[in-house]
């Protein structure tokens, strides 16, 4: 996954959000967008790259961050199970 452009995605999402009104809906709407319509794989991405120090100059703003932070239980797939 490049981690460029899930970051971006996430900031273009973060941006529709943010106009919201609510803080708090805005922040749950990013987290069960994000979490309704991106494949299990792309969530990891991104949370992997919201724990990287360094992510390359690829910038999260500051409300995705704060998105994927405070819902990222929501936002983390469940383990895969043996087959």
């Amino acid at each position: 996954m490049d981690s460029h452009n899930l970051i971006d995605m996430a900031n273009r999402i973060g941006e529709f959000f943010d106009s919201m009104p609510d803080r708090e809906e805005a922040l749950a709407g990013v987290a069960d967008h994000i979490k309704r319509f991106w494949e299990p794989r792309m969530r990891r991405a991104l949370l992997a790259s919201l724990d990287q120090t360094d992510s390359d100059g690829a910038a999260m703003s500051d409300f995705v961050r704060q998105a994927l932070v405070r819902h990222r239980e929501l936002l983390t797939p469940a383990a895969p199970t043996a087959v």
